[in-house]
C-alpha cells in the first residue's frame, strides 16, 4: 500500500468532514478495492482525516458563528437551529451522529459554538466516525472477499 493512497483517503475524509464537499466513502471503497489494500491503515487514515476535518468545523464554530447572518456563512440557519435543538435535547453524545450527511457538519460546528469540552468532542466524534468507516470496510470485505 502506498503513502499516496493513504494520503488520498485521509484528504478525502478530511474534506468530507469540513463544510466543503468530499467523497470519503468513495475514496475509501476505491482504495480498499486495490490488490495491495490493507484495511487497518485505510481505517486509521479515513478516521483521522474525518475527525480532524470535524475539528476544523469545531474551531470555525468557536470563531466564526458571530458571522452567521452573512451571505457567505457555510451553514444555513435551518440546519444550525436543528443542530442546536439536538444538542439541547441530547447533549454531547449527539456528536455520535456527526458522521451523518447534512446534519453532521453543522453538529460539529455547533459543538464549537456551544464550547463543548474538547475531550468530549473528540471522544464522541471519533467513535461515530470510526464506526462508520469500520462498517464500510467490513462491507467491502464481505463483498469482495478481500
Amino acid at each position: 500500500m502506498t503513502f499516496g493512497l493513504l494520503f488520498a483517503v485521509f484528504g478525502a475524509a478530511f474534506l468530507s468532514a469540513t463544510l466543503l464537499v468530499g467523497v470519503s466513502e468513495a475514496a475509501l471503497i476505491a482504495a480498499a478495492a486495490q490488490p495491495s489494500a490493507e484495511f487497518l491503515p485505510l481505517f486509521v487514515a479515513a478516521t483521522a482525516g474525518n475527525v480532524l476535518g470535524a475539528a476544523v468545523n469545531y474551531a470555525l464554530g468557536r470563531c466564526l458563528l458571530r458571522f452567521q447572518d452573512r451571505r457567505w456563512f457555510p451553514v444555513g440557519s435551518g440546519n444550525r437551529e436543528k443542530a442546536e435543538r439536538l444538542f439541547q435535547r441530547y447533549g454531547s453524545p449527539v456528536l455520535l451522529l456527526s458522521w451523518l450527511p447534512i446534519v453532521g457538519d453543522p453538529l460539529t460546528l455547533i459543538a464549537g459554538f456551544l464550547r463543548t469540552p474538547l475531550p468530549l468532542f473528540f471522544l464522541y466524534v471519533t467513535i461515530g466516525k470510526a464506526l462508520r468507516y469500520a462498517v464500510l470496510l467490513l462491507a467491502v470485505d464481505q463483498i469482495t472477499g478481500a
